[in-house]
């Protein structure tokens, strides 16, 4: 599995049984503490192998820092942030890269391993799944309104605390549990990266807005206009292949399309299954989690009902 249909992650089989995976991602800071800041990308660059129910096992920094305008130590509390995600995936970190750079930035390359017969891919939802959402959404909006210096400091613990956490423990139970289908939900917002699975499966996706967990306050910061430019874009480019239900909230579709950071997984499994995975993972502390719609025959489209 290479580009095609938006894939989470490159796949290469080297045997019968086993198969590397492979991802990259990093991003400018969107929040002021560098080790949370660390913690965030690192989950983040981590969550790609997960969605396709494969085991991270290493990982190569990528650094960009104005070393000559900061101090080192906001570097070394990233890379501390960093490695101690890999160390929870229990990765190993074998080297990276920096660079000097007027603006800093930071994320990770993984490599994972997955049996080359048994990965998840955002091509496997099936007619009568039901679509399981493993996070609450916000975190586009939530981050602006943090730049601006408002955000209320137990809103902001809860929005550190969503995306620095691991997608580990879904990857495992959806694998464990038989989803058909998977992908992660980051700069897309839930209904693009929704709209890809949707195309790649051939399937029409039909998402219950008012089911969708959304982060504490975002919808008050919505309403005040800390949107960021992304959600307009993701709305824009997504408008021909949506169906949007009468009556529904104009927010509370805005908020589908807010681009996220270190998102959860959007996990397509059989709906005698879904609610049993739900249970699971609150057991856990996933708390969020929450059977959101349902995948229809159909044309490649979304329905929001």
């Amino acid at each position: 599995m290479g580009m095609e249909a938006a894939a989470d992650a490159g796949i290469f089989r080297l045997s019968d049984e086993l198969a590397i995976v492979q991802s990259l991602d990093f991003f400018t800071p969107i929040v002021d503490d560098p080790y949370e800041f660390g913690q965030i990308a690192a989950a983040n660059s981590l969550s790609d192998i997960y969605a396709v129910g494969a085991t991270p096992v290493t990982a190569m920094n990528i650094v960009c820092f104005p070393v000559k305008e900061q101090p080192k130590d906001v570097l070394k509390a990233i890379l501390k942030g960093g490695i101690e995600k890999i160390h929870e995936a229990e990765a190993l970190l074998v080297g990276g890269h920096s660079v000097e750079d007027p603006e800093p930035k930071y994320g990770l390359s993984v490599t994972g391993i997955v049996h080359p017969e048994k990965f998840i891919s955002n091509s496997g939802a099936r007619p009568e799944d039901v679509l399981i959402l493993t996070k609450p959404v916000g975190t586009g909006i939530l981050s602006t309104a943090l730049k601006a210096g408002i955000l209320k400091e137990e809103t902001r613990k809860v929005l550190i605390d969503v995306m620095k956490t691991l997608n580990r423990d879904a990857s495992r139970l959806m694998v464990e549990l038989g989803a058909s289908g998977a992908t992660d939900i980051t700069g897309f917002g839930l209904a693009g990266h929704a709209l890809e699975m949707a195309i790649a499966s051939k399937c029409t996706i039909s998402i219950a807005a008012r089911k969708v967990p959304v982060l504490p306050e975002t919808m008050e910061f919505l309403k005040m206009g800390f949107i960021p430019e992304g959600d307009y874009s993701n709305k824009e480019f997504c408008k021909n292949s949506f169906e949007i239900g009468k009556g529904l909230d104009e927010d509370l579709i805005t908020v589908l399309f807010d681009a996220q950071t270190s998102g959860g997984l959007l996990i397509s499994i059989n709906k005698s299954k879904g609610k049993r995975l739900v249970e699971k993972l609150h057991k856990l502390g996933h708390k969020h989690a929450s059977i959101i719609g349902n995948v229809k025959e159909g044309p490649g489209r979304v329905k929001i009902v």
